[in-house]
């Protein structure tokens, strides 16, 4: 079934907050969301390159309402702070994409003592939904999209050395991370599901599209990626599609998947994917979860 984003309505009164919307699909899925008259949220680390962001979706749409929050999501403090913030300012919660991530860095840990591509990839995310779920909750139609990815695929969660103190290979905590987002979707909607929540789980991938989180590749995989992009890759606006139909779509549904329907799924119009048997594992899900309740010292579901 196909996706047209014309025939979204607009949406005045609804509110959505997108990690990481600097920049890259972030920053495309909160324009669009401002064309549709969400408010949006900008949730990011850098305060100044998102209030740059807010200046150049102003100069395409001066009506947009649009506001910049500080969340750093491998300070799990910042992630305390941004929700009580949002519930300062706010009474309800549309959508919350949990876009922002990164790829392959140089092994760091954080303040919490988590390795730092889990936790701003999955972690922190992680606690942010936990933190806002009373407000999306409250919210008729609420919605949760996470970001995953065709590296889900790339190997399993190592629950043995989840934070990799024994051993860092970036590609494959990369892949675990995004692993992580799809586990964590399909078994947050599972337990939505369960508790009679009204509230969904969705997520989404962008195929192969070349943003700014492919900053810690080699610059020679990165030059090669850009000859060869138009022909297999995807530009931002258009990697966004799937978190979009993922967010707007009124038949998609909780614990559904979204992504390109092209060769490999690198690439095409927006629909709903299958992923790899990993993902789909429920009892590995429930361990994941119990372990990250553990690591952030939390309950999900207070």
């Amino acid at each position: 079934m196909t996706f047209n984003l014309n025939k979204i309505s607009v949406q005045p009164e609804r509110v959505a907050v997108v990690t990481g919307a600097n920049v890259g699909l972030g920053y495309e899925t909160a324009k669009v969301l401002a064309e549709k008259e969400f408010t949006v949220i900008l949730a990011c680390r850098n305060l100044d390159k998102a209030n740059k962001a807010i200046s150049r979706i102003k100069k395409l749409n001066p009506q947009a309402k649009l506001q910049s929050l500080r969340l750093d999501l491998c300070s799990n403090k910042s992630v305390h702070e941004f929700a009580t913030a949002f519930a300062h300012n706010y009474d309800r919660l549309d959508l919350l994409i949990n876009n922002a991530g990164v790829m392959m860095p140089p092994y760091d840990t954080t303040e919490d003592g988590l390795e730092s591509q889990m936790a701003a990839n999955y972690f922190g995310h992680f606690l942010l939904t936990s933190l806002l779920l009373p407000s999306l909750e409250q919210t008729k139609g609420s919605r949760t999209v996470a970001l995953s990815s065709l590296a889900h695929a790339w190997g399993d969660i190592n629950f043995q050395d989840i934070n990799s103190q024994k051993r860092y290979n970036a590609r494959q905590v990369y892949g675990q991370s995004k692993l992580a987002c799809l586990m964590f979707t399909y078994e947050l909607a599972r337990k939505l599901e369960s508790k009679n929540y009204q509230t969904s789980s969705l997520a989404a991938h962008p195929g192969v599209t070349i943003t700014e989180i492919g900053r810690n590749i080699p610059q020679l995989l990165v030059g090669l990626g850009h000859l060869i992009s138009p022909f297999l890759f995807q530009k931002p606006d258009k990697g966004a599609l799937p978190i979009l139909r993922a967010a707007l779509d009124p038949k998609a549904k909780n614990g559904e998947y979204y992504g390109p329907d092209g060769f490999r799924q690198y690439k095409g119009k927006p629909l709903k994917v299958s992923s790899d048997r990993n993902s789909r594992d429920e009892r590995k899900a429930q361990k994941l979860w119990e372990m990250t309740e553990d690591l952030l010292g939390i309950a999900f579901f207070k």
